[in-house]
């Protein structure tokens, strides 16, 4: 062990030495432009196949009466939040049509969550919001509320059901998945809207 003798008689050990980190991310902007895509899609995709894989699952401690967040409602807020009123409703349908393919086309999730995804982007258009964490968990909170009537309404019109319990069933259902929906919009609005701020940054230069 090496040491160096200083003035006054005192010994002192050298510093260790920091390790560099060998791993180094380039920044967005120069990745290749068709890979910064792919990651884009893959990205994007792969959060919607989340929301819908986990909808049905009621983990400890993320339920109220019996009933969870609605993720779909949570991820089409948080994708047209930033979008326009088309692109809200493509996006909502599309969302609608694969949580149909999970549970039951009869009556349909693409209606509730189409509209869902055309307000939020009129929402932002008109400039009626700001884009920070309590809009977006009142924009949420809303949101699941009007999905929940739109689908109870569905299913009134349906006829299979006393219209009398359906929407005594949907107050309980909507209430608790609104304010559960509200309390984690923002958790999943954080990171996407973290990487869409910067895809798009690395975009326009």
């Amino acid at each position: 062990m090496q040491f160096i003798q200083l003035n006054g008689g005192r010994q002192h050990k050298p510093k260790p030495k920091k390790r560099k980190s060998r791993v180094k991310i380039s920044p967005l902007s120069r990745w290749n432009p068709f890979l910064r895509q792919v990651v884009d899609w893959a990205i994007t995709a792969g959060s919607a196949f989340i929301c819908l894989m986990i909808l049905p699952t009621r983990f400890p401690g993320m339920e109220l009466l019996g009933i969870g967040p609605n993720w779909t409602v949570i991820w089409v807020v948080v994708w047209s939040v930033k979008r326009t009123t088309f692109q809200g409703i493509c996006a909502g349908i599309i969302l609608g049509l694969l949580q149909d393919a999970m549970t039951s086309p009869d009556p349909t999730h693409a209606l509730s969550l189409g509209i869902v995804g055309g307000l939020t982007g009129m929402l932002q258009k008109q400039r009626f919001i700001q884009e920070d964490f309590i809009s977006i968990a009142l924009i949420a909170f809303g949101m699941a509320v009007l999905a929940e009537t739109i689908f109870a309404s569905q299913l009134t019109l349906m006829g299979n059901a006393v219209a009398a319990d359906i929407w005594a069933y949907f107050q309980k259902v909507a209430l608790a998945s609104a304010i559960l929906s509200s309390l984690w919009a923002p958790v999943v609005y954080f990171p996407l809207n973290r990487w869409w701020q910067n895809f798009k940054l690395a975009e326009q230069l």
